[in-house]
């Protein structure tokens, strides 16, 4: 988890609360210094403070939701794990001669029971981000994500994802080595896996790079993550060759958990700490391993064939649309 004690680092939209905690700040330092008691005015600035925070994140635009989304402290795959899982190891390697750091998984515990966890992981500073490649995932780390299910399937544990990437990688070695065929494979064989998959949406859903590990029986999501076919800043680019207009591609791409939600393709918004995940990094794991227990508890009600049936069907009915005659 991020350190508590480091400065945040603050999103545009943050400044007006930043400015106000600041100037409680120095009056209760120069009520302390002039020994003055100005408790009153402190307590109703603080309530003003916690109006204010309210009033930002209950209201932020699309592309608002996206800073949040990619924010540099914000609880990483393996923050989560780590924080939610009673046992952890990681598993490495694709067999086939690849072990991507940008996609990990491995086996845990969670609330005793043996479950497989994995997902995209993104560095925490530049260092490490070019270590990670941004969370973007190679070839390789899609059929170790591949393997890693497969294994989950054969001893009967449940298959947990977090999806956290800008898109898969892109480069030309990506293309030689298959990435298409990659994803397009773990897309089909998602759906014959047995056992309970439950996905969740923990920060920045981009493309076939979240669909490789994204076909599940639930998809959850946290409510300042986003979800896309293709980054607002690209779609603006292909669009009108201008990617100053990302916040404009960013409502019309309906990229926020409130839109997916209408939509039909999200099954569950999960809240987060008012200021973000990253504001109170332990809130937000207590509150995703509630969901994700939850889930699991009404998944393995079921047999595997009727798990299989449910999740063909939920996504034949993503895109469903009714023509209207002349």
């Amino acid at each position: 988890m991020a350190n508590p004690e480091r400065k945040p680092l603050l999103l545009d939209f943050e400044k007006p609360l930043s400015e106000l905690e600041a100037r409680i700040h120095q009056i209760r330092e120069l009520a302390e210094d002039q020994d003055v008691d100005v408790s009153e005015q402190i307590r109703q600035l603080e309530v003003r403070a916690v109006q204010l925070r309210e009033e930002i994140f209950s209201s932020l635009s699309p592309s608002q939701r996206l800073q949040l989304a990619r924010h540099p402290r914000r609880p990483s795959t393996l923050d989560y794990i780590q924080a939610i899982s009673d046992e952890w190891m990681e598993l490495h390697g694709d067999r086939g001669g690849c072990d991507d750091p940008a996609l990990v998984g491995g086996v845990a515990r969670l609330g005793g029971r043996p479950v497989l966890m994995l997902g995209h992981q993104k560095g925490r500073d530049t260092k490490d981000n070019i270590a990670r490649n941004f969370g973007q995932a190679s070839p390789g780390g899609y059929r170790k994500a591949m393997r890693l299910m497969e294994h989950a399937n054969r001893f009967g544990m449940p298959i947990l994802t977090f999806i956290d990437t800008p898109g898969a990688w892109a480069g030309v070695e990506a293309e030689e080595l298959g990435q298409g065929e990659a994803i397009a494979y773990n897309l089909r064989e998602m759906f014959r896996l047995d056992v309970p998959i439950v996905c969740t949406v923990i920060g920045e859903g981009g493309s076939g790079g979240a669909l490789g590990i994204g076909v599940g029986d639930r998809l959850l999501m946290f409510e300042h993550a986003v979800y896309t076919v293709a980054t607002p800043e690209a779609c603006a680019a292909i669009l009108w060759r201008d990617s100053s207009k990302a916040p404009q591609a960013a409502a019309a791409l309906k990229i926020t958990a409130w839109d997916l939600k209408n939509l039909g393709i999200l099954d569950t918004i999960l809240p987060e700490p008012i200021g973000g995940a990253h504001a109170d990094p332990l809130k937000a794991a207590s509150i995703l391993k509630d969901a994700l227990l939850q889930n699991l508890e009404e998944l393995t009600n079921l047999t595997g064939q009727q798990r299989r049936e449910l999740r063909y069907q939920k996504f034949r009915r993503i895109g469903v649309f009714t023509e209207i005659s002349a």
